[in-house]
């Protein structure tokens, strides 16, 4: 007798079974396992095409599906089902969820509060600094941050949260087993010690091929409250993640770019089209923090009761929150005769060298790690900190 599990499997792997005709045939008869105990007209009644009815009742594969699963321990992966209190709430709210996610990381995933940092491969230096400054400044305050782990934007904005040390989850388009591109290897691995995770809806050993990233890209957006793009060209993969984001509800934000640029076209389109502009990581936080869950502070990401029903999980989505924004630029002259102990320490800290490393700074401040980097980008836009490339800060 197989597994519960494997019955998940076999329901999504059955001939012309996608996505939505899991969830109908879920919603209608329960666990998959019950499914398989019907007949094909039984199985067409629900509103299946009668060819995928017949599939579905004469599946037999379960033994390979069987050595699926008992190979997920070994690669540190685990599924997560639709109708798990860990499956992510979002997720579960669009019109064509995954059945199951295998997960490798031991990021909960019940956390509503993801946003999604996406953008081109070959990103200009300006664009990987943006999307690395946003991934840093999101994880810093305690946010989720979402990607694809490709190269160029999402792979600096998978950096910036982890430098942050900030929780960032990578949305696979091949098995969770298959690292792409290969020279995000030891990236992947950070993302994983760093208490974040690695997901992917496809079979393990599943390799990267190009149908598969559109479809991706829903659960890259569904997971999150909102989606910034930073870099995208005219035909970008980044606008397929932004028009599944506006056909899930999810607000889409776009950063600036040079009209000179064609790396910028699709970007900036989006902007006339009416996606928010970004500038800074305040101009996400204050557009989304009606549908943020519970309050917020930057020191730690809010937690979901373990116990907490699906229903709960969703009903959160319109808690109220409140952010204290970063001090602007424009307003580092109110600021600057407000500086707070833990901050003096910082700039205490900094004029006894050139240049400090931040953890150098973290280590010999006595703060934790997100303090510090928060009051670091307070004292940058403040005009009284400079940062450097390599993470170097000095007194400006």
């Amino acid at each position: 007798m197989p597994s519960p599990d494997v019955y998940w499997l076999a329901l999504r792997r059955a001939h012309g079974v996608g996505p939505r005709t899991c969830k109908l045939l879920i919603e209608k008869f329960g666990a998959p396992e019950k499914i398989f105990q019907l007949n094909a007209d039984e199985i067409a009644a629900a509103g299946v095409p009668r060819n995928t009815a017949r599939n579905i009742a004469e599946f037999r594969d379960f033994e390979s599906l069987e050595k699926e699963l008992c190979e997920l321990p070994n690669i540190g992966a685990r599924v997560v089902k639709w109708t798990d209190a860990d499956y992510p709430p979002n997720l579960r709210q669009i019109a064509d969820p995954p059945p199951f996610l295998f997960v490798r990381g031991s990021a909960q995933l019940t956390d509503a509060n993801y946003i999604a940092i996406v953008g081109a491969r070959a990103a200009s230096d300006i664009g990987r600094r943006m999307a690395n400054r946003l991934g840093l400044e999101l994880a810093a305050k305690g946010f989720g941050v979402v990607s694809g782990l490709a190269r160029g934007i999402d792979g600096e904005a998978h950096q910036g949260a982890l430098d942050a040390h900030g929780k960032t989850i990578a949305v696979l388009g091949c098995g969770v087993d298959v690292i792409y591109p290969a020279e995000h290897r030891k990236l992947a691995e950070a993302i994983i010690e760093s208490g974040g995770a690695i997901i992917s809806e496809l079979p393990i050993g599943t390799q990267p091929l190009a149908e598969n990233f559109p479809t991706r890209n829903r659960i890259l957006s569904g997971l999150c409250l909102g989606v910034v793009i930073v870099e995208a060209a005219e035909k970008s993969g980044s606008l397929i993640t932004a028009r599944m984001a506006l056909e899930q509800d999810r607000q889409v934000f776009a950063v600036p770019g040079s009209p000179l640029s064609g790396k910028t076209r699709g970007s900036n389109r989006l902007l006339k089209e009416g996606a928010k502009l970004v500038e800074c990581v305040e101009d996400v936080i204050e557009e989304l923090a009606p549908q943020m869950t519970g309050p917020r502070s930057s020191a730690s990401p809010p937690e979901v009761p373990a116990e907490s029903t699906p229903t709960q999980l969703t009903s959160n989505r319109t808690a109220k929150v409140e952010v204290a924004p970063f001090a602007r630029a424009t307003e580092g002259a109110k600021t600057l005769g407000a500086v707070t102990e833990s901050a003096m320490t910082i700039l205490n800290n900094l004029k006894d060298s050139e240049r400090l490393h931040v953890d150098s700074i973290i280590e010999s401040s006595g703060l934790n790690a997100q303090t510090v980097l928060r009051l670091l980008l307070e004292l940058e836009l403040e005009g009284r900190v400079t940062q450097h490339p390599g993470k170097l800060f000095s007194l400006a």
